[in-house]
């Protein structure tokens, strides 16, 4: 998407150096703006887990890549074991995306039918750019079948302003490009349809209030940041048409992982009438869980309750302390919406019930792979 007229993707490969990957530093936006080089998996597993990069699709996509630049650093006679702790590191980075896992796996099988150390790490290097490119399609496809939804909405209200909230940051940021729960806010934008964003703040890392609102300002689309705790209150007054965010893992059954607050949005909606829908790639399905509430949900440091960073009057990052040290803070970075309460789910191939029979026959190939 664009940073001041200029389109950039989340993650890329270094043009001038192939075994380096670039990424955009969040932890900085949107007060500076600083592309990272990763040169090893080790940088990678950083990155991830302290939040360089965040969302389901970048972290997958970012596992991809560490999986290549693992490759780079695997000795030729114990690539096979190098590889597969790489992985298994990578994986534990962040316990909730069901996209790291599935993009880990996807790098180790297609290199499995390679002979050659040098030809793995080929291999490697093009099914890393391909879910990348992978990523970006599908969060553009999601925008095509969510903007159906919000035509339907603008029709009912005579042309009027359509009204979103989102919670959290499922923007092109949380991805490689595009988004998830705003790619149909882009395709609305280009349809011409008048629309707003209400934009939770989403704490303690307020990706709403620094990621979503400076990349909908980024693209010219209005938006207003609120109050976590506001959206009950925008909901029983009719100023919210439709809520869609986006998801971390969602299970075949239709329940959804997001970031921790997502469910009392979910509820609102459901006691004001107010669809609820969840956008999100196939990739973030996970085929294996039945029930939601098995998903392991992170938990973070307390310090991130505790503290808020910002921009002081000399225009540099500090952080300050919100509470006593010897605040105890528990840190639940994500929570479970269970299908129920969930309208629909956005997703490349259209949108679909979150049901297991209905998801099971818009991916019939579910259980393995979907490529």
């Amino acid at each position: 998407m664009n940073i001041d007229g200029k389109r950039y993707r989340t993650i890329w490969p270094d043009p001038q150096n192939k075994s380096t990957v670039c990424i955009i530093d969040q932890r900085k936006l949107p007060h500076e703006f600083v592309i990272e080089q990763l040169a090893s998996v080790e940088q990678t597993i950083v990155a991830i887990k302290d939040m360089h990069v965040r969302g389901a699709g970048l972290i997958g996509a970012t596992a991809g890549f560490g999986m290549y630049l693992a490759s780079l650093q695997a000795p030729d006679d114990h690539f096979a074991d190098f590889m597969k702790e790489s992985g298994d590191r990578l994986n534990r980075s962040r316990p909730t995306a069901r996209n790291l896992k599935w993009a880990i796996d996807r790098v180790l099988k297609a290199m499995a039918e390679a002979d050659h150390p040098e030809e793995k790490r080929a291999v490697a290097f093009s099914t890393a750019c391909t879910i990348a490119d992978e990523d970006a399609e599908f969060c553009k496809r999601l925008g095509f079948h969510g903007l159906e939804i919000i035509k339907q909405i603008s029709r009912k209200k005579n042309n009027g302003t359509v009204n979103i909230l989102t919670h959290c940051n499922a923007g092109w940021l949380a991805f490689v490009d595009y988004g998830s729960a705003t790619a149909p806010i882009y395709a609305a934008r280009d349809a011409g349809i008048d629309i707003h964003v209400w934009v939770d703040e989403t704490r303690p890392w307020n990706q709403g209030a620094k990621l979503t609102t400076w990349e909908l300002q980024q693209e010219n689309i209005a938006n207003t940041l609120i109050t976590d705790n506001a959206g009950g209150h925008l909901m029983q007054h009719g100023m919210v048409d439709i809520v869609i965010v986006g998801t971390d893992r969602t299970t075949h059954t239709g329940d959804v992982a997001n970031k921790i607050g997502t469910y009392l949005k979910a509820l609102a909606a459901h006691d004001n009438n107010i669809p609820f829908y969840v956008a999100l790639p196939s990739s973030t399905f996970d085929w294996t869980l039945d029930n939601g509430i098995e998903i392991p949900i992170e938990q973070r440091s307390g310090e991130e309750i505790k503290t808020i960073s910002g921009v002081d009057e000399n225009g540099k990052i500090v952080t300050v302390e919100l509470t006593t040290r010897k605040t105890r803070a528990s840190n639940y970075s994500f929570d479970v919406t269970p299908a129920r309460l969930v309208t629909g789910l956005i997703t490349e191939r259209g949108i679909v019930k979150a049901e297991r029979e209905a998801i099971h026959q818009l991916f019939p190939e579910c259980g393995t792979s979907i490529e």
